[in-house]
């Protein structure tokens, strides 16, 4: 596939009558299916098209699947889907005894041996892709230290393992974004320049975001925004292109978890000492609770030892 989308072009040679089988004999034969295992992966990657980017026929999985529910009852209707296989495989060659005679033993055995090297496939294929489709994260005490009402590009420092996760995200293909309250611009503490002035410095140190999502409103302004409304949450999905189900939001608060469960996302704390012991309590109930950030982004992408 990615031949392709370099722009080179791949030309299929059929096999010929008179060409020898492989060295491999049976076994070899059959061992080929596990390359059936790779499909998964190629269609998580690539989407549903994949077989068409890669110029490839319909798959056979439909079939192989009737014809091994037909071994079932007893076997009485395995022979005619069974039997058509060889019927396909042995015209090009060789025709000789022996090739005859693997063909159409092959041809029993590659049915079942694709069906079983499929689920494995799906299995790997699901382990390998992220489990979230979007990250986003609370600003203070979640990415950078919390200094409050922060108005100094130049108090910004990031939080142990923030650029390093943030990288790995990057590198991966995880689309990031940023939700945060900023309620001091309401309550006249930090201007409007003087925030952009800090979250562009965040991103200085750690990188560019695929959407900053801010609230300026106060707690009494009755916004559909402010944590714990989900506002921030779906206007960060659609800046993104994800849905808000496929997005886990990663916060210190507990209107950071309860955001993302009413966005119909999912939630991860990482407690610091001003996190409450109630919201540590709910977290743990409804989402899931990290000891840092590294582990929460472990956890989002559905492996601790991310």
């Amino acid at each position: 596939m990615r031949v392709r989308q370099a722009g080179w072009r791949l030309e299929h040679e059929c096999a010929r009558p008179g060409t020898p089988p492989g060295r491999a004999g049976f076994p070899g034969a059959c061992a080929r299916e596990r390359g059936d295992a790779g499909h998964p992966l190629a269609r998580h990657e690539s989407g549903p098209q994949c077989r068409e980017l890669l110029g490839q026929r319909p798959g056979r999985l439909g079939r192989r699947a009737v014809t091994g529910a037909a071994a079932a009852p007893a076997g009485a209707l395995w022979p005619g889907p069974t039997g058509r296989f060889p019927q396909r495989r042995v015209p090009p060659g060789p025709r000789t005894p022996g090739g005859i005679a693997r063909m159409t033993v092959t041809s029993v055995l590659l049915p079942p041996g694709a069906l079983r090297h499929r689920p494995a496939g799906e299995l790997r294929a699901r382990r390998a892709r992220p489990s979230a489709g979007a990250i986003l994260f609370d600003r203070d005490d979640t990415l950078i230290r919390d200094e409050p009402y922060n108005r100094d590009p130049a108090r910004v420092r990031p939080v142990p393992g923030a650029r390093d996760v943030l990288r790995r995200l990057r590198a991966a293909g995880v689309p990031v974004g940023v939700v945060s309250n900023q309620s001091g611009v309401a309550r006249g503490l930090i201007t409007p320049g003087e925030l952009a002035a800090v979250n562009a410095r965040v991103e200085e140190l750690l990188g560019p975001f695929g959407t900053w999502q801010v609230c300026v409103h106060g707690e009494g302004d009755g916004c559909c925004c402010r944590k714990p409304r989900p506002g921030l949450i779906t206007r960060a999905a659609l800046a993104l292109g994800v849905r808000p189900e496929d997005c886990v939001v990663i916060g210190d608060i507990g209107a950071d978890v309860v955001a993302a469960l009413a966005a119909g996302a999912r939630g991860v704390l990482v407690p610091t000492p001003r996190t409450r012991a109630a919201e540590i309590e709910a977290a743990r109930r409804d989402a899931r609770v990290a000891g840092d950030l590294t582990e929460a982004v472990g956890l989002a992408m559905g492996d601790r030892a991310w």
